[in-house]
C-alpha cells in the first residue's frame, strides 16, 4: 500500500522504524500543522464581521418597512391637501367671477394645486424605488441583502470546517496493523498530496497469497479447496492457506478499445497462465510474508487423493533445499 498524505507540508516527526511492527492508528509520520491553524484562525476572525453585517441586513430591512409607511402617510396627507387645493381653486375662481374676490387670489390657488400636484409625484417616486429595493428578495423569501450577508457567513463557516478536516489530515496513522517498508521520508522532508509521488510503502499483516497455474491444472480447484504453500525466504516452513478465489481471466483476453485492427502477430502468443488467491490460514497469519517473494505451492482438490501424499512431500523436500545457498556466501 503506497502512502500518500491527503494534505501538503513539511515533515515534523517520523516516529516509526524501517520494517518495525505497528498497530492501527499508530503514528507514522505529522505535517506541520501551524499553516493550517494559522488559516483557521483567519477564517474565524471574519465570523463577528460577518454575523455584524447580517445584523446590519435586518435592519436596513426594518429602515425600508419604516420607509415605505413614512412614504404612505406622506402620499396621504398630500391628497387630502390636494383635495382641499382642489376646492379652493373652485372657490377663487367663482369668487373672481363676481367680482367678490382678486384674480390674485385665483392664481395663488392654481399655483398651490400645481405645488401639490408635484408633491404627490414626488412621494409615489419615493415610494415605488422603496418598493422596488423591498422586491428584490431571494429565493427563501429573505431580503437579497440578508440572503448575501447569510450565505457569505455559511461560506466561512463551511471554509473553517474544510480547514479543520485539513489540519487534522497533518497527522497520518496507520491504515491497518502492518509495518513500513523502505522508509526514507525524513523530518524537514516535504510530504506532496500528489498519487504519483507517496512518501512511504505500507505492507498490512493480512496479506494474500497469489499462485499462478496453467491453464488446465484448475479444472478441479475451487473456494475452500486446501493449499500448502512454500516460501524461499522461509525455508523447511509449509503455509497452510485456503483457496479464496480464481481469477477466471487473463490479460490476452482483453483487446484495448480501439478503431485500430488488432495485430495478431505471425505466431500464437504463449499460453497465459491464471491466478489463485490463496488466503492464509490464522496459525500462519503471524508471519511477515514479504511481497514479491517467490516459491511454490499446491492445491488439494476433492479429486486425485491418491497422489496428493506424494505432492506433499515433493513440496516439503523442496522447501528444505531452499536451506541451500549454492553462492557459499
Amino acid at each position: 500500500m503506497e502512502i500518500v498524505p491527503t494534505v501538503s507540508g513539511q515533515v515534523i516527526d517520523v516516529p516509526v522504524e524501517p520494517n518495525t511492527h505497528v498497530k492501527k492508528g499508530e503514528v507514522l509520520f505529522k505535517i506541520d500543522p501551524v499553516p493550517f491553524q494559522n488559516k483557521i484562525n483567519n477564517l474565524e476572525a471574519r465570523l463577528p464581521s460577518l454575523e455584524a453585517k447580517i445584523v446590519t441586513a435586518k435592519a436596513y430591512d426594518r429602515e425600508l418597512e419604516a420607509q415605505l409607511q413614512s412614504a404612505e402617510n406622506t402620499i396621504g396627507v398630500v391628497n387630502a391637501k390636494y383635495q382641499l387645493a382642489l376646492k379652493r381653486v373652485d372657490q377663487t375662481k367663482a369668487l373672481a367671477g363676481a367680482g367678490a374676490g382678486t384674480k390674485f387670489d385665483y392664481e395663488q390657488a392654481q399655483a398651490d394645486l400645481q405645488d401639490l400636484e408635484s408633491q404627490i409625484g414626488v412621494s409615489k417616486a419615493q415610494k415605488s424605488a422603496i418598493m422596488q429595493r423591498m422586491s428584490a428578495k431571494a429565493g427563501s423569501g429573505e431580503l437579497s441583502e440578508i440572503a448575501q450577508a447569510r450565505a457569505d457567513l455559511e461560506e466561512v463557516k463551511s471554509q473553517i470546517k474544510d480547514a479543520k478536516w485539513q489540519l487534522s489530515q497533518t497527522v497520518f496513522y496507520a491504515p491497518a496493523d502492518g509495518r513500513v517498508i523502505n522508509l526514507q521520508l525524513r523530518k524537514g522532508s516535504m510530504a506532496v498530496q500528489l498519487p504519483l509521488k507517496p512518501v512511504m510503502s505500507f505492507v498490512e499483516d493480512e496479506q494474500w497469497v497469489i499462485a499462478f497455474y496453467e491453464q488446465n491444472e484448475l479444472r478441479y480447484a475451487k473456494r475452500g479447496n486446501e493449499a500448502e504453500v512454500a516460501l524461499k525466504p522461509y525455508p523447511n516452513q509449509i503455509i497452510k492457506c485456503e483457496v479464496d478465489n480464481i481469477v477466471w481471466a487473463t490479460g490476452q483476453g482483453q483487446i484495448p478499445m480501439s478503431g485500430l485492427v488488432p495485430q495478431t502477430g505471425a505466431e500464437a502468443p504463449p499460453e497465459g497462465r491464471f491466478a489463485v488467491r490463496l488466503k492464509v490460514a490464522d496459525k500462519d497469519k503471524s508471519l511477515f510474508l514479504a511481497p514479491g517473494a517467490m516459491g511454490q505451492g499446491a492445491i488439494y482438490t476433492d479429486s486425485g487423493k491418491a497422489i496428493q501424499l506424494v505432492r506433499k512431500v515433493i513440496l516439503r523436500v523442496g522447501t528444505k533445499l531452499d536451506w541451500l545457498i549454492l553462492k557459499l556466501h
